[in-house]
C-alpha cells in the first residue's frame, strides 16, 4: 500500500457578516451563476411593495408609522420604499427571469429615481 497523497485545494472566498450572519462571497471576478438575484434584493423589493400598498389603502399613514411598526429608522423605510417605483422592466428582470442586477441594494433605491427609460441600461448594464 502507497502512502496517502495530499492535494490542496485553495479557493479564494471571502466571509463577510450580512444581517448578523456571516455570508460566503464568491471572488468578484466570479461570474455570478444563472438566476444568482440576491434574495436581499428580492426581500427588500417584496418589503418595498408591501409598505406602499400599506399606505395606499390606508393602514399607515406615514413612512414614520412604518418605521416604528418595524423597529427600523424612517431614513431606511424612506430609501428602502423607493424600490417600489423601479420601472416595470426593471421588475420583470429581477423577479421574473431572475437576472442578477450589476448594483447593490442601495444603488437600485436611487436608481428608481431615475426615469425608467433609463432605468434597465443604469442596473444591469449596457
Amino acid at each position: 500500500m502507497s502512502a496517502p497523497t495530499i492535494m490542496r485545494v485553495f479557493i479564494p472566498l471571502t466571509i463577510r457578516k450580512r444581517n448578523g450572519r456571516p455570508k460566503i462571497v464568491p471572488p468578484a471576478d466570479m461570474a455570478p451563476e444563472a438566476g444568482g438575484v440576491d434574495p436581499h434584493v428580492l426581500k427588500a423589493i417584496a418589503k418595498a411593495w408591501s409598505w406602499r400598498r400599506k399606505m395606499e389603502s390606508g393602514a399607515v399613514g406615514t413612512v414614520s408609522d412604518i418605521a416604528k411598526a418595524e423597529d427600523v429608522s424612517s431614513a431606511y423605510v424612506g430609501r428602502m420604499l423607493r424600490l417600489a417605483w423601479l420601472a416595470p422592466a426593471v421588475l420583470e428582470k429581477l423577479l421574473i427571469d431572475r437576472v442578477a442586477p450589476a448594483v447593490s441594494v442601495k444603488d437600485l433605491a436611487r436608481i428608481a429615481d431615475l426615469p425608467w427609460a433609463e432605468q434597465p441600461a443604469t442596473v444591469f448594464g449596457p
